[in-house]
């Protein structure tokens, strides 16, 4: 992943309804959720909902699918691994190390 890619991620998910958004498509997994069920389960307007998915549709972390009149939206999980890669990748000066939390404050990693 490229810094422009996961900026425009992180941007996406900066904010506080985009972010439960993303959550609750993770949550539900490959089967992905239309908008009226995701409308539902986060008591959020249909429009203000259309906003936020859109941010996340240009971000790449969420994709698009029409099935008959229905649209189902679904996490784009390689994309969100991608992200998470690209944050770890420094850990421990990218020794290829696990950067598990070790004994000592939350800053420390095991391999370290």
């Amino acid at each position: 992943m490229d810094e422009k890619l996961a900026v425009a991620s992180l941007a996406a998910l900066a904010q506080g309804m985009r972010l439960r958004v993303f959550r609750a498509l993770v949550g539900a997994g490959p089967q992905g959720l239309t908008p009226g069920d995701l409308s539902a389960t986060l008591g959020v307007p249909a429009s203000t909902l259309s906003f936020h998915l859109k941010e996340l549709l240009h971000s790449g972390l969420v994709s698009q699918e029409r099935d008959g009149r229905r649209l189902i939206y679904r996490p784009a999980i390689a994309q969100m691994n991608a992200l998470l890669d690209y944050l770890a990748a420094h850990c421990c000066q990218g020794s290829g190390t696990s950067c598990a939390p070790g004994p000592g404050p939350d800053t420390t990693c095991r391999a370290c």
